[in-house]
């Protein structure tokens, strides 16, 4: 898809990822809906970007009803980038239910009814894209990340389960899958240190991964470190193999102090 005056939902858009994303979408002449939970923020945000065209939408996709709700005010999207979702990190068993509920509903359940909501109107006109952004974390699960890891491995596969059913209409779905994100993102939040060794992708080449999966029509692009990839691979292949890396006492630690970095953010 040319994404030149096209009319492009983004949610999570205030959030240090989605603010980079917004501003390579509107330099490629993207038309944005901007949607986050903060209206003010969102005003300020579309002001800022360049282009014309940009509006703006408060909605809270952690509430019940709120996704179906965000689909109907944005109208004509031939676009959707799920990009809004929380850490969710921490022992199961430090969680309440309503965090829980919360986590799930923000980062599985409102990018699945987005596409639902959606999905009629771009499968008439024969033309639509729909941009899930993913995580290694879908690949990998590891320690403290338990409900995160459920949302993300869900909607991993949720996209490319969709993938098959949407062969032959003209609309298409790309899962974006990435890795520890320097500079913005809930890895950046955190402030948690990794080894050179391990490495860090960026917010502008995550953001070029968003516009290569509106213009192709791959499954999946992982944006990440070979290292990154080689061992999501490996968790995916040989989880006892993968669970026995990352459970001792280094393993252990990093994802206490990833946890403790995101208790605000729940």
């Amino acid at each position: 898809m040319d994404i030149k005056g096209k009319k492009v939902l983004l949610t999570g858009a205030t959030g240090g990822l989605g603010r980079t994303m917004a501003q390579h979408l509107a330099r490629d002449g993207a038309h944005l809906i901007l949607s986050s939970r903060s209206e003010g923020a969102l005003a300020s945000m579309a002001d800022a970007l360049p282009g014309q065209g940009h509006s703006v939408l408060a909605s809270d996709l952690g509430e019940p009803g709120a996704a179906a709700d965000l689909a109907v005010r944005a109208g004509h999207v031939d676009c959707l980038i799920a990009n809004a979702a929380l850490p969710s990190t921490g022992k199961l068993s430090d969680l309440t239910e309503e965090q829980i509920q919360r986590m799930l509903r923000i980062n599985l359940e409102s990018p699945i009814l987005l596409c639902q909501a959606l999905l009629p109107a771009m499968l008439e006109r024969s033309s639509g894209k729909l941009v899930m952004i993913g995580s290694l974390a879908g690949k990998l699960a590891s320690p403290r990340s338990s409900i995160y890891n459920a949302s993300k491995f869900g909607i991993r596969g949720f996209a490319l389960g969709l993938k098959g059913d949407l062969a032959g209409t003209g609309v298409g779905i790309t899962l974006v899958t990435p890795g520890f994100v320097s500079d913005a993102g809930m890895f950046a939040d955190s402030g948690v240190s990794l080894s050179p060794a391990i490495g860090t992708t960026t917010p502008q080449k995550v953001a070029g991964a968003v516009l290569r999966a509106i213009r192709t029509d791959r499954p999946e692009i992982t944006v990440a470190p070979v290292t990154q990839k080689v061992a999501a691979h490996l968790g995916l292949v040989s989880p006892s193999l993968s669970y026995r890396m990352q459970s001792g006492s280094s393993g252990q630690k990093t994802a206490e102090k990833f946890a403790a970095g995101q208790t605000d953010k729940r």
